[in-house]
């Protein structure tokens, strides 16, 4: 959804609008507001994020930031995952984390809502990897197939069985497969009639 704008903002003033629920993202002079993250997709990326955060955070490896606002190269983008390696997060003096990051991630993750248009949701993936990310993933729960961008080369499209690319520094083995396995988290329910 795009929101209409009478005059044109620049990011310095669209960083200065309150935050919405879902966030809003400056893109291309425009207001464009995220699509709400309804269940397989709010699965996707939780369960993603606690399996980098567990092999990554005590090690001070990297850490996966879910919904996370940067801003740079003239864009403010909220990834559903923004990887960043422990050296590049951009700690306070006191150690704490900031609230604004003005880098890319070094490893973007974007997971397709119906709501969603492709291209615009890899527009996202392209700026970052543009600007400085080592890697992007584009997961797309209908399809189950994910989309990876691996740094200077073109993208490839992994399926199945397929072992999926991480960052060098993050000891972390996961295929497509495994990727989708995550949303069954039940038993099938013959009785069911919903």
């Amino acid at each position: 959804m795009t929101i209409a704008s009478s005059k044109t903002l620049s990011l310095e003033q669209f960083l200065q609008l309150p935050e919405t629920q879902p966030a809003n993202e400056f893109i291309a002079g425009k207001i464009i507001q995220k699509a709400m993250p309804k269940g397989r997709h709010s699965r996707l990326q939780g369960k993603l994020c606690s399996e980098i955060n567990l092999v990554t955070e005590d090690e001070k490896i990297a850490y996966a930031f879910p919904e996370l606002r940067c801003s740079f190269g003239n864009r403010s983008i909220v990834p559903d995952l923004a990887v960043f390696l422990w050296p590049n997060i951009p700690f306070l003096p006191d150690g704490e984390v900031p609230d604004n990051f003005s880098i890319p991630p070094d490893w973007i993750v974007e997971i397709l809502s119906p709501e969603q248009k492709a291209n615009q949701v890899i527009g996202k993936i392209l700026h970052c990897m543009e600007n400085g990310s080592k890697l992007g993933w584009f997961i797309d729960p209908d399809d189950q197939s994910i989309l990876v961008f691996p740094g200077e080369r073109s993208p490839i499209l992994m399926e199945t069985n397929a072992m999926l690319p991480v960052l060098e520094e993050i000891p972390l083995n996961l295929t497509v497969d495994r990727i989708f396995s995550w949303l069954k988290m039940g038993n099938p329910n013959p009785h069911r009639t919903d």
